[in-house]
Order: C-alpha cells, then structure tokens, then sequence
C-alpha cells in the first residue's frame, strides 16, 4: 500500500519531483502546500491544498511530507522549511528514481532527492535536504553537505567535500579531492577546481 505523503512548494521544481515520486511508486500525493493565492490551483494533477500555516494541522493527519522548492541562489527557504517539518516529528523520506543509479554503498540523508539518470557512487555521502538533479555524477567517496543543490549532467568528482547550502550549476565539472567551501554558488559549465 503506497504511502500518503504532502508537498511543501509548487513551483517548477515541484513538477519535476512529482514525475520522480510518480515513478518511484511508492507515495500518493495527496496535496501541496504553497501561497495563500495559489490554493485551489492546481500542479500537474495536484492540488494546492494549504499554506505552511496548515502543516501543524496536516503534520496531526499526515505522516510523510517532502519538500519540492526548488533552490539556486539560497537554500535558506529550504532549510527553513526543513527546520520546521523536524519540529512537527514528520518523516522526511528521500526518493530515489527508479532511473537513478545508487550504489549500496552510499549513504543518503533525510529529505533528498535523487533524480533521473543521476549516479551516486560507492562510499559517496549526501547530507540532508539535498536536490541530486537528473543526470548528475556524485562520484566515490564525495561528501556533498546539507541542502545543497547539485544541479543537472553536473559531475562531482571523487572525494570532493561540497559545503552546506551550496548550489552547484548545470554543467560544473570539479577536481578530484578538492574542498568547496559551504553556501558557494558554482555557476553552470564551470571548471571546478579550487
């Protein structure tokens, strides 16, 4: 029996982790929580169905909540948020596409998202809260921090240490073994290498 599991943000990025939770067939959306003036509207085919002033009330009726803002410049809305679903002793499951490679030897925190065609390698540790997006490269023994972002067919190479908060741009390319200081924003296609 599928879980029921609430969205926190319908923007952009909620649409594409509807398609995820989709396909990982495990969760039944029942609803989204964004701005007051978006309720009653609709994401793909869910529901608008509160505002964060609803979770105390939603987190009594539900168990499971995900959060589906996306993050460029800050994560501070996302680790926000996250604070707060803790506070309410909610799960905070991470969903993994089915078209995703996670090595068993990986460890993923509370609350991430692993996309499409992503590949998160052996002894590779994600933090918390964390958008792997689709296509993305997490290689061996990289250590990416709480609520970072790594965006699209972006490659972190082995043993990179990407600090907390950090957003890490479509098309980046890191060194080997480098330490990437935490809240940095890496523009896309760059050369990483510090």
């Amino acid at each position: 029996m599928k879980k029921e599991i609430i969205l926190i943000g319908g923007g952009g990025h909620c649409k594409a982790c509807i398609d995820v939770i989709e396909q990982d067939d495990n969760y039944t959306i029942v609803g989204i929580i964004d701005k007051k003036e978006k309720v009653n509207q609709y994401v793909l085919d869910y529901k608008i169905i509160g505002t964060d002033n609803d979770l105390e009330v939603l987190s009594k009726k539900y168990k499971y909540f995900f959060i589906s803002l996306g993050q460029t410049i800050s994560a501070d809305l996302r680790k926000k948020m996250f604070i707060k679903l803790l506070s309410l002793n909610v799960e905070l499951p991470s969903i993994i596409s089915p078209f995703a490679y996670v090595s068993k030897y990986a460890n993923i925190g509370k609350g991430c998202i692993i996309m499409h065609r992503a590949i998160v390698n052996a002894n590779a540790n994600i933090g918390d809260n964390c958008i792997i997006n689709n296509m993305s490269l997490i290689e061996h023994d990289a250590i990416i921090g709480d609520h970072c972002h790594v965006s699209t067919a972006s490659v972190i190479n082995g043993g990179v240490k990407l600090g907390n908060e950090s957003f890490y741009g479509s098309g980046a390319i890191s060194r080997q073994y480098i330490e990437i200081p935490k809240k940095s924003f890496i523009k896309a296609n760059s050369i990483v290498k510090y």
